[in-house]
């Protein structure tokens, strides 16, 4: 299994074609109808609800994103539908309303968050109720996360649906986790064990020799986030694709 030729075919946009100045916020349904207009895929995130509905958002926390303070996890799915994101029309969306809403006519690359911050085996309720909701889903979709116990979890669920591993250089500064544990992910060892088809890793970590060991074994290889042509171009040295935002790629 690899991912389908629809996701190299054109750019990928990050959270949708997103752009705050013009009220369209990432995440958000305005910025998926713009991308699918211009036929960018898509790439969005997913948080659980406090009655365990997978929802369409990227922070823990929702200030950043609704100007309300609190863990999303601490609210229900049918107050966050209701949950205006700022400077938008939008509300926060479920999966199965993005689903819908796709409907298979450009391709979805679905990061499911990890829900502890752990990046360890706690994990379940978010990978069983983004399963229920593909199920049946008949457009192209893969699901990945920077949680391998996750990566792995969905590759049980749903084994026909592709699957990879968001890596990262593991900088210490930039993830609150042990120095042990940003050691151990930053080489990738579960590839293998998780069942992945591909990896998205971070744009300006492209050159290290576990993304090309990878490749050279057949592992597909897209990357984030991508903020500029140049830096486009760059990155398609090695990646197959590019995941962006803020200007649109050639």
């Amino acid at each position: 299994m690899t991912l389908p030729p629809s996701f190299f075919a054109k750019p990928i946009t990050h959270r949708g074609l997103h752009d705050r100045a013009r009220g369209i916020v990432e995440n958000s349904r305005d910025a998926f109808e713009a991308a699918i207009a211009q036929g960018f895929g898509i790439e969005c995130d997913l948080q659980l609800s406090a009655d365990n509905e997978a929802m369409v958002f990227h922070d823990y926390d929702m200030a950043r994103l609704t100007g309300l303070p609190g863990p999303i996890q601490q609210r229900d799915a049918a107050t966050l539908a209701k949950t205006r994101l700022t400077d938008s029309a939008n509300t926060i969306e479920t999966l199965p309303a993005i689903l819908d809403l796709v409907a298979g006519r450009v391709p979805l690359l679905i990061e499911l968050k990890d829900q502890d911050g752990a990046m360890g085996p706690n994990i379940g309720q978010l990978e069983t109720r983004t399963a229920a909701a593909l199920k049946d889903y008949q457009g192209d979709v893969a699901v990945m996360s920077f949680n391998p116990h996750s990566t792995a979890r969905m590759a049980e669920l749903l084994p026909d649906v592709p699957r990879g591993i968001v890596t990262s250089s593991y900088d210490y500064a930039d993830w609150p986790l042990p120095k042990d544990t940003c050691d151990r992910l930053r080489g990738i060892p579960d590839y293998k064990r998780t069942k992945a088809n591909f990896i998205s890793h971070q744009v300006d970590d492209l050159t290290r020799d576990r993304v090309a060991e990878l490749k050279a074994q057949g592992s597909r290889i897209l990357c984030w986030t991508v903020r500029s042509q140049a830096q486009a171009d760059e990155a398609l040295k090695v990646a197959e694709n590019i995941t962006f935002e803020g200007f649109l790629p050639a």
